[in-house]
């Protein structure tokens, strides 16, 4: 076969590319952002396409007849169906997590519902780790101040500052998860962290969910009042007091060692 100078060029810079140290580290950090921009291209197709419209309790309301009898009906495939559904959400990163563990207590109970919004979220969550491990590896360099005070807290307490972030919604679930894959928080303690520390809240929620399953049964609808019903009121107070146990616990601390430092 007879060989043009073109064609001989082609293959001289393909060649080239090839053994070429920088082309091959830029392919290489390209196929990297590969896992976590597929996530960014889904989710911003599912809010694109009014995904989100769906997780309201508006929705939730109109749908539940729907739903129950899809859970009646379909047993432990309905159970699979709806923790891959909670499990893509919580990968999407997209805003709807709460209310995918109020459904789940609404349909399932408060502590199988509890328990379902563990096993996903723990399952999402590890999904956005391991996509943004490899994607933001090495630009941490790039963070801002409150970022490095995120990375210090992860590399000198590692378990116990993901089990306060996971306990207390101080950051966006979706940016710990970020910040844990960025920061190089070992998989084994991300994953043992995450299921516990989101427990005691997907408990909490969940029991909200089933409040709500009760008031809609009655026939009742969902307003503000809603929030005063003993059975919404008391599991909310129940989550503000794991939301200030922490800073109560940390005022303690301060003033006990005043007073020691005083006496």
């Amino acid at each position: 076969m007879l060989s043009t100078p073109l064609a001989r060029s082609a293959v001289s810079h393909h060649s080239a590319a090839m053994f070429n140290p920088t082309s091959r580290r830029r392919s290489a950090a390209a196929y990297r952002f590969l896992p976590l921009g597929f996530l960014v291209i889904a989710s911003v197709l599912f809010l694109a396409l009014g995904g989100h419209r769906y997780l309201t309790l508006a929705a939730l309301a109109e749908h539940r007849q729907w739903l129950c009898d899809r859970v009646a009906r379909g047993g432990i495939g309905a159970v699979v169906l709806f923790i891959l559904a909670y499990t893509a959400l919580v990968a999407l990163s997209v805003p709807g997590c709460i209310f995918m563990t109020l459904t789940s207590g609404f349909l399932f109970g408060p502590w199988l519902g509890a328990v379902y919004a563990v096993i996903a979220g723990t399952v999402g969550a590890t999904i956005v780790f391991l996509a943004a491990h490899t994607g933001l590896a090495g630009l941490t360099g790039l963070a801002g101040p409150w970022a490095r005070r995120i990375e210090t807290g992860f590399r000198q307490h590692g378990l116990n500052y993901l089990l306060v972030l996971r306990l207390v919604p101080i950051f966006p679930f979706w940016l710990v998860n970020l910040a844990a894959a960025a920061f190089g928080l070992p998989l084994w303690i991300y994953v043992f962290g995450t299921l516990v520390g989101i427990a005691p809240g997907a408990f909490i929620f969940a029991s909200i969910g089933t409040s709500i399953g009760k008031l809609l049964d009655d026939g009742r609808g969902i307003d503000f009042q809603t929030l005063f019903h003993p059975d919404i009121f008391l599991p909310l107070a129940g989550l503000a007091a794991l939301i200030l146990a922490p800073v109560l616990y940390k005022t303690w601390r301060e003033r006990s060692s005043a007073r020691r430092e005083t006496a």
